[in-house]
Order: C-alpha cells, then sequence, then structure tokens
C-alpha cells in the first residue's frame, strides 16, 4: 500500500507556508516533505508536525544561494567548507524535526567544463557526500542524490539513474542512497517499470518522488498511468515514502490541491 507525503513546495501554494501542514493533515496525508526548513526555527516547525500527527520524511540540505540560481555546491570545488557548514545546519534541523532523509543536491555543473575539469567536480562531490553520510550516520539520517531532467534543471550534474547508483557504489557508505523521482527519470530516460525492477531491488532507493508529465501536474494528469507504477512498487514489496512533488494544475487557485486530489482518495480509502 503505498505511503504518501505531500511536498509543501510545491501543493497547498495557496496558503501561507505555516498553514499548509494543517490542510494536508486535514486531506489525509500523514506525512510532510519540502525543499528548504531555513527560513523558520525547528522548534516552530516541530511544534507543526506534532500538533498535525505528521511526520517529515524528507527535506533538502543548504544549496548554496538558491534565489541566484544555485541548486547545490556538493560537486564545486572551493565550496567545501561551505558545504561542510550547510551539512551541520541540516543535521540540527533533522534531529529537532525528527527527519531521516536528507537530499543533498549535487550542483551545477559550471560553463565550459570538461576533460579533467569534469573529474576534479565528480572527485568534489564525491568527497563531500562521504563527509555527509559519515556525518548523518551518528544521528541515523541517510544521505539521499536525486537525478534531476536537464530541461527542469540546465546543466545539473546528476541525470541519470545509472550515473546516481554507480555513484552510490563508489561512495560507499551504507546510509547514502538514490531519491528516485519518476517525474525526472521519465523525461531523461523512461521505461519507468523497468527500472523501477531494476534498482528497488537493490535497497540503494531511499525515497520515491512522483508528478505528471510532462506538466508537473497531479499524477493523474500526463503520459504516466500511476496506478500500474504504484502496483508495481507494492509487488516489489516497497515500504517506504512517495514523495507528491507537483505543481497543482489549478495553480494557486483557492482550494487548487485539496481539490486535484481525487487521484489519492482510492488508496486513503484502502488504508482505512
Amino acid at each position: 500500500m503505498p505511503r504518501f507525503a505531500a511536498n509543501l513546495s510545491m501543493l497547498y501554494n495557496d496558503l501561507d507556508f505555516l498553514d499548509r501542514f494543517a490542510v494536508a493533515a486535514r486531506d489525509g496525508f500523514t506525512a510532510v516533505e519540502y525543499l528548504f526548513p531555513y527560513a523558520y526555527a525547528p522548534e516552530q516547525l516541530a511544534a507543526l508536525l506534532q500538533q498535525q500527527g505528521l511526520q517529515q520524511v524528507l527535506f533538502n540540505a543548504p544549496p548554496g544561494d538558491w534565489d541566484r540560481g544555485e541548486r547545490g555546491i556538493a560537486c564545486i570545488p572551493g565550496r567545501e567548507a561551505e558545504f561542510r557548514e550547510g551539512i551541520t545546519q541540516a543535521l540540527r534541523y533533522a534531529k529537532a524535526l525528527q527527519c531521516p532523509r536528507l537530499h543533498v543536491m549535487a550542483g551545477l555543473v559550471p560553463a565550459g567544463v570538461d576533460g579533467a575539469d569534469a573529474a576534479i567536480l565528480r572527485a568534489t562531490y564525491i568527497a563531500n557526500i562521504r563527509h555527509a553520510a559519515e556525518q548523518a550516520a551518528a544521528q541515523g539520517v541517510h544521505i539521499l542524490l536525486e537525478p534531476i531532467n536537464g530541461r527542469d534543471m540546465p546543466g545539473f550534474f546528476l541525470s541519470r539513474q545509472d550515473q546516481a547508483h554507480a555513484l552510490v557504489a563508489e561512495i560507499g557508505a551504507a546510509n547514502v542512497q538514490v531519491q528516485m523521482d519518476l517525474y525526472h527519470c521519465q523525461i531523461v530516460e523512461g521505461d519507468l517499470a523497468m527500472k523501477i525492477r531494476q534498482y528497488l531491488p537493490t535497497g540503494q532507493v531511499g525515497h520515491i518522488q512522483i508528478a505528471g508529465v510532462p506538466e508537473r501536474h497531479e499524477p493523474d494528469v500526463g503520459e504516466l498511468h500511476y496506478p500500474y507504477l504504484f502496483a508495481l512498487l507494492d509487488s516489489l514489496s516497497y515500504d517506504g515514502w512517495i514523495g507528491c512533488e507537483y505543481k497543482p494544475a489549478r495553480g494557486a487557485a483557492p482550494h487548487a490541491t485539496s481539490d486535484g486530489l481525487g487521484w489519492l482518495k482510492p488508496y486513503l480509502a484502502n488504508a482505512q
């Protein structure tokens, strides 16, 4: 039976962020994820989770200067000290929120990088993730690596499932896993059912996310038939969370997220 987490950075965007927890719980979600918690005190967020009976299942480590277009700094040479400070901050939040997973964004490949420079980026990334994993292990936290499609995020260091799994193997830390976003995977590679069958049994998939393709709306909108994929995940005994990281088709109209949850209701009914 799939377990769904509301991504509060994308869903309920007609409401102030702090008001989204209560509405997600009212709509039947028992868990949440979002991009970044750092604009709020961890104690404030922890209190909201407790009040609404929600679990925090994922958020991102600091990505560098997001407003200026940075999308992670893990692969960027010369930013190691900043990266380590960010991991320390993220783990402090993870402890307060009792969150077992951190997504560490790889970053954008600088223009003109190839050959030896590309090898330096890869080595920097591996060293940074190993450091993050070592620090996170003491808290029982998993570090997640997510391939992201180059249409939504041009130049992102990590875009393919095989690339991510090879990095996990090379990094060699038990608490480093892949965040398998089926939206990104469909855009880059397709053949989702076979990718799920290939990678889920490895134990290296730590979290799954969904959205309709190509518009990134509700999962019942677009070219993917998610009921088949959810049944496949069940058949493979996936017991992790599925993050609903999509943009409501009605945008920020009042109740847009709640009104678009018809796809979710059968799963909530079966869970009762």
